[in-house]
């Protein structure tokens, strides 16, 4: 009898026993840990570029469904539940699509009252501190379609929140076609849910938009951005490797996110 059957068996026997814990170990971090996020809208630009790769904590606000690839609704609610804090970038579940992934700045808490003034935001009837600073220039973040090349020049203003985050957002054009997205309702954040905001606030569907996006609740967040681990330019492709001397955005690989 030819010894090549069992020797086939006992070399895919040793694959399996290498491969299993592997495919274990990958899905406890994944799940439990931390999980990369490729950027591909301008809602977060300045802070977040399209074809930026976060690296996302997931444990940092404990546990929900959505924690657990493809979200199956084991359970409700948190696990080992800690709140955000205001200027938080989080990535979380669409409230209104179950097939959606969004990335957004925490600023409205439980029980805050946020309005929009004149593009100014308040929360709780104090208007955020905010101030002009050097133009935007870059690959255009006002354009529907990115990866076009087209270097733009756009407003560019630094607002600090109450508890001292600051940031930087961007203002581009409104069309006659948009809604107002610098003046609002006042908006009250029921209780365990949280109010978001993308930094370019004309391009960016959020909570301000309660049909599309609407409070976000504390079940649908899934973990803080906390690392830009890759970037590629606009319109490029990271498996594009030898292309990488040109496309990758090396200054911005390591840089922690805020």
């Amino acid at each position: 009898m030819s010894k090549q059957p069992q020797q086939d068996e006992g070399l895919i026997a040793g694959i399996l026993r290498a491969l299993v814990p592997a495919l274990i170990i990958a899905l406890v971090i994944r799940t439990m840990l931390f999980q990369a996020v490729s950027i591909p809208s301008g809602s977060m630009q300045p802070t977040l570029l399209i074809g930026d790769d976060l690296m996302v904590s997931k444990f940092i606000y404990g546990y929900s469904r959505y924690s657990l690839p493809f979200g199956p609704p084991l359970f409700s609610g948190r696990a080992f539940p800690a709140l955000p804090q205001r200027g938080d970038i989080i990535v979380f579940r669409s409230p209104t699509d179950e097939t959606a992934d969004l990335i957004k700045r925490t600023i409205g808490l439980p029980g805050d009252r946020i309005e929009v003034k004149g593009g100014l935001v308040h929360i709780n009837g104090t208007p955020v501190r905010r101030e002009r600073i050097a133009d935007f220039v870059g690959d255009n973040p006002c354009q529907p379609v990115p990866g076009s090349g087209v270097i733009a020049r756009v407003p560019r203003w630094r607002e600090a929140l109450p508890n001292g985050v600051s940031y930087d957002t961007i203002e581009c054009p409104v069309t006659a076609s948009d809604p107002d997205p610098d003046n609002t309702p006042v908006y009250q954040v029921p209780a365990e849910h949280f109010f978001m905001m993308g930094d370019n606030r004309h391009r960016s569907l959020d909570s301000r938009f309660l049909h599309d996006v609407g409070y976000v609740p504390f079940e649908n967040l899934i973990g803080r951005a906390q690392v830009v681990f890759f970037s590629v330019a606009e319109g490029d492709s990271a498996w594009r490797v030898w292309r990488w001397p040109w496309s990758v955005r090396w200054s911005r690989l390591g840089t922690f996110v805020r």
